[in-house]
Order: structure tokens, then sequence, then C-alpha cells
């Protein structure tokens, strides 16, 4: 059962790495630093004062770049990779109990696999908003992206089996929505 919890919480907060890449860090971070939450040696560097304020600092800075319009898209095409190594290394920190191999083959497919999941599907709803309303409803988007990956760090410490949930019913909806996404795209236009 610890290695399921365990594996829960790498899962969700390499999840809340693809909507933002520092807002896990931190949240783990915080819950350190106040005695909730023990973490591997692998990971004790995030339970440091000079560490939270890094990570403050990068994470107003990330927050306030996806605020502009244009530089979203980028800031998207960069941190793809980075939330993909955030994950597996979030969740290989979380399973150092498990045998070498298997611990980083579940950080590799679980861990980096949620975050490029969630950072390609909130892509998506960034590109569809830049599309439909010129990028002036891109602020929205990462509005839901940051409030999406707060929650999900904060259950995924706290009440892990419900962030399975979360992640299951986030995917279903945004993959829905990228279902008739596609679907729209693909249907020939009515005449006038």
């Amino acid at each position: 059962m610890e290695l399921f919890i365990s594996l829960l919480i790498g899962i969700g907060l390499s999840a809340a790495a693809g909507f933002r890449l520092l807002v896990p860090f931190l949240a783990l971070s915080l819950a350190t630093l106040v005695g909730h939450f023990p973490v591997s040696p692998e990971l004790a560097w995030v339970g440091t004062f000079p560490a939270l304020e890094a990570l403050t600092v990068g994470l107003l800075l990330e927050v306030l770049a996806y605020y502009i319009p244009w530089l979203d898209h980028l800031l998207d095409m960069v941190t793809l990779p980075l939330s993909m190594l955030a994950g597996t290394l979030l969740t290989a920190a979380f399973t150092t109990h498990l045998d070498p191999f298997l611990q980083w083959s579940l950080a590799i497919v679980a861990g980096g696999g949620a975050a490029a999941t969630a950072k390609v599907l909130a892509g998506g709803s960034r590109l569809t908003s830049t599309f439909t309303t010129g990028g002036f409803g891109n602020f929205m988007v990462a509005t839901l992206e940051l409030l999406g990956a707060i929650a999900l760090s904060g259950i995924a410490l706290f009440l892990p089996k419900i962030a399975l949930v979360m992640m299951v019913l986030l995917l279903l909806v945004l993959s829905w929505q990228g279902y008739r996404h596609w679907q729209h795209s693909r249907s020939p236009e009515l005449p006038a």
C-alpha cells in the first residue's frame, strides 16, 4: 500500500508539473518545511529556505510570463521537455524503495507521461484559445492551469487517492474537448 500511495503522490505532482513546472516543487518545499511531509534524501534540498525562496521567485516569473500572449506559446515548447524531466524526477524521488530498474521505468513512463500529457493537453487548450480569441482568452487558460497545478499539488500531497481520481477526470474532460475540436476541424464546411 505504501508503494501505491508513493506512486500516486509522484504521479500527481508530475501531472501538476505539466501545468506549471515549479508549482509541485514549491508545494513540496512548503509541506516539507512545515514538517507535514518527509522527503527522500534525493529531495532533501527542497526542504530548505533557500530552495523555497528560489522556487517562489521562479514561480512568480513563470506565472507572469504565461500572461504574455506570444511568450506563453514559446514557454509551452520549452517547458514540455522540462516538465517531462520534472515529472520523471518527482516520481523517481517517491519510489526510491523500489529496484532501480523498476523505479526509473515507472518514473519515466508514469511520471514523465503524466507531465507530458498534462502539458500537451494544456498547450492544446491554449492554441484553441489563441485561434478563437486572438490570444485575448489565453489569460483564462493560464489562470486555470495555475489553479489546476496548485490544487493537484496540494491534493497529491495530502489526499493522493483523490488526486488519481482528479487526474483521470481531468484527462477525460480534456481528451473529450480535444476530440470535439478534432471532429469539428475534420467536418466539411457547409456552403453559405
